[in-house]
């Protein structure tokens, strides 16, 4: 129990990019220790396990007995708790939805001691908060989620190239069967060729195959963060214009792992020291699908002006299926995801721009990648945030938090 001033927040492996899982004036509660599975059902797909163990270690459990997670995102370092908590997306939404649409239940520990079980028909409102809820509502002690059955640990895959935001939507309908589907996006293209790409999809393979969990370790590793960032317009243009003369060369269905295509920047330990001391900024926002195109166009847009060099550039098409969640992030339209290194007043003032667009579009950042957004962007793009606040730990905070509410 907490007592007087003091503030807690669940603590999993850190792999939000900005504050939401920081308390940095309070504590922190690690839930490294809360790493055994309680029960796994292998005939009916259902793992009831501790909220701390990564998704890794559960792949290495499920993927032998022939199951996968329903959704993954671009990590599998994440805690169990953590993708419950920032209600984690992957490239499946278009079919699947978010994780959250896959807990059965959770176990939730109150600062107050009690213990409360919720699920969509048991503490319903507490449930709806607690996905996508930040770790606010509470430490996520254990949850049983459903799994999905696979017959291979490979993936069919087929890259196919755009030349404009127009092709993009195209390819999307196109490939509305397809389990994952994502997008990179060349933010240096110039003149006609804005918003040219290669549009990846995928599904898990159907014959009966090998069953094997990706390595645990990453082959490769940055070292140290230099004191420039890696990462310019020089780089990135020259990467740019090799993988896209690379993947306009795949024509054909191929088959691979599933790890190097879920979880590509996992190959390398300390990725993020590229960007040098001063680290990045990651923007990740969605937008609906009426006007959706005409802002993703404007942003890119707006980076040509800025000179600024996106290294990362994902776009994807979310799904009609809605999260349980109060607080989720993944809503039906067009999401984007940006990362610009850190140079300081230049780069917040680009992010400012976005801002314009994304909140005239009616869209929303997403918080589980956010280190500067502001109350009025937040209170904007999450409009149940009222119905949320009340199901909140009053012992619970973050730095985010505080941030955008006090």
């Amino acid at each position: 129990m907490l007592t007087g001033s003091d503030t807690a927040l669940p603590y999993g492996r850190g792999r939000s990019y900005g504050d939401s899982c920081i308390n940095s004036q309070g504590t922190q509660i690690s839930t490294r220790r809360l790493n055994r599975i309680i029960r796994f059902d292998a005939q009916q797909g259902i793992l009831h396990c501790e909220a701390g163990l990564t998704l890794d270690e559960i792949l290495q459990v499920i993927v032998p007995m022939g199951w996968f997670l329903p959704v993954v995102p671009g990590t599998r370092f994440a805690t169990l708790g953590g993708a419950i908590a920032n209600d984690v997306h992957g490239k499946n939404h278009h079919l699947a939805g978010s994780f959250g649409c896959h807990v059965r239940s959770l176990m939730l520990l109150r600062s107050s001691g009690d213990r409360q079980l919720c699920s969509p028909s048991e503490n319903a409102q507490r449930f709806a908060a607690t996905v996508g809820g930040l770790g606010l509502t509470g430490l996520i002690t254990s949850a049983e989620i459903n799994l999905i059955p696979i017959a291979s640990h490979e993936l069919e895959v087929e890259d196919k190239v755009f030349s404009c935001i127009d092709e993009f939507a195209a390819l999307s309908r196109e490939s509305a069967d397809w389990e994952y589907t994502v997008s990179w996006i060349d933010t240096f293209a110039r003149n006609g060729q804005v918003g040219r790409g290669i549009f990846s999809r995928a599904r898990h393979a159907r014959e009966r195959g090998p069953l094997i969990p990706g390595r645990r370790r990453a082959a490769l590793a940055v070292p140290i963060a230099p004191p420039l960032s890696l990462v310019n317009k020089w780089t990135v243009n020259s990467f740019n214009r090799l993988y896209f003369w690379a993947g306009s060369r795949k024509h054909v269905v191929r088959r691979q792992h599933y790890q190097p295509f879920f979880f590509p920047l996992d190959a390398i330990n300390h990725w993020n020291r590229i960007y040098g001391s001063r680290g990045f900024y990651q923007y990740q926002c969605v937008v609906p699908h009426l006007g959706g195109e005409q802002a993703i166009q404007t942003l890119l847009r707006e980076i040509h002006r800025s000179g600024e060099a996106s290294f990362l550039a994902v776009l994807k098409e979310f799904g009609q299926r809605r999260s349980p969640g109060l607080l989720s992030f993944p809503r039906p339209g067009l999401t984007l995801a940006l990362d610009f290194p850190n140079r300081g007043e230049k780069t917040r003032r680009l992010l400012e721009s976005f801002d314009e667009t994304v909140l005239a579009a009616g869209g929303a950042l997403y918080p589980a990648k956010d280190a500067r957004m502001s109350p009025q962007i937040f209170a904007a793009g999450f409009p149940a945030i009222q119905d949320f606040i009340p199901e909140m730990d009053p012992k619970f905070s973050s730095a985010f938090w505080r941030r955008v509410r006090e």
